[in-house]
């Protein structure tokens, strides 16, 4: 690259540079930054492959491959700078490019590719769309105000106890709980153990079982402290069974009550508004607003 600028692989070095791009776009899309530096460089940790496009010294455009399913499934990210639609497509050319590569390998005749983009997106669409890719589905982040005052900790229905993930026993029953309670949601790929410990890489402390008395283990809150702008409920799920007993309420203001007291003003959540569970009613009902909406995009490309 000359005098640093071109496209190049991105590494774990270069957080700092991709977090100032993601929270440029952060501002555009949703008008205050909310992307830690910690994210980005756990994110690049993870990344199967990674580019940045750099322009006068900065960031401009970044992309990369995250996950990969046996059956040719693949999830990329893109960001892209909106007057940069240039670097944004090459970007795309090579996480696109390196999606059917990765299908190939798993032995499936096309990539199933993922992106998921703010409704209102920096990257011009019609980069996608000319591409044969398509929305097929929508999801909302959605937030709410916690204080102290307003989110004391919740009685727990009867019955029901409540523990922290203490100990590798714990930590698996988290593990069988998740992958439970989100086995036919959309989008959900069955993982192992320690997959899903590099995937999800959950903050232990900030994370709870619920059981009901004579049963056994019922649900499972996953929530994360790292985010720039809000304490994040990643996962929140009741076995089927379990369902109607007030066990994701209690769940929900007890991380209300928890992220208040960590001197958090905000907390907020990803939920799928096709949602068969009645999840966005819930929300909805424990004072959750919608904060700005994710659309999925897919393109099926052959391999």
């Amino acid at each position: 690259m000359e005098n640093g600028n071109g496209v190049r692989a991105a590494t774990t070095e270069d957080a700092q540079a991709v977090c100032a791009l993601l929270n440029a776009v952060d501002e555009i899309e949703i008008g205050a930054p909310e992307t830690a530096p910690g994210e980005v460089e756990e994110d690049l940790a993870k990344a199967r492959d990674a580019w940045v496009a750099v322009a006068d010294g900065r960031a401009v455009a970044y992309a990369a491959v995250l996950d990969v399913g046996p059956d040719g499934a693949v999830d990329i990210d893109h960001y892209v700078l909106p007057d940069r639609q240039d670097a944004g497509a090459l970007l795309l050319d090579l996480a696109e490019a390196r999606s059917r590569e990765l299908a190939a390998e798993a032995g499936a005749d096309h990539a199933v590719i993922h992106l998921h983009l703010n409704a209102n997106p920096t990257l011009d669409t019609a980069l996608l769309t000319g591409r044969g890719w398509r929305t097929v589905r929508r999801h909302h982040v959605l937030t709410r105000p916690v204080s102290p005052e307003a989110d004391p900790f919740p009685e727990p229905p009867a019955g029901v106890r409540l523990r922290p993930c203490a100990d590798d026993a714990d930590r698996r029953a988290a593990h069988r709980l998740h992958q439970e309670t989100f086995a036919h949601h959309f989008d959900f790929r069955p993982q192992g153990y320690e997959e899903w410990l590099r995937q999800v890489t959950p903050d232990w402390p900030l994370v709870w079982i619920a059981s009901v008395d004579g049963l056994g283990d019922a649900a499972v809150l996953i929530t994360r402290d790292d985010r720039e702008g809000m304490g994040w409920i990643r996962t929140l799920g009741v076995r089927e069974q379990f369902r109607g007993r007030g066990l994701a309420g209690h769940l929900l203001r007890h991380a209300f009550a928890i992220y208040a007291r960590r001197g958090r003003d905000t907390i907020g959540l990803g939920v799928d508004t096709e949602n068969a569970t009645g999840a966005p009613r819930l929300y909805e009902a424990h004072g959750m607003g919608v904060h700005y909406a994710v659309d999925t995009w897919e393109a099926r490309p052959a391999v």
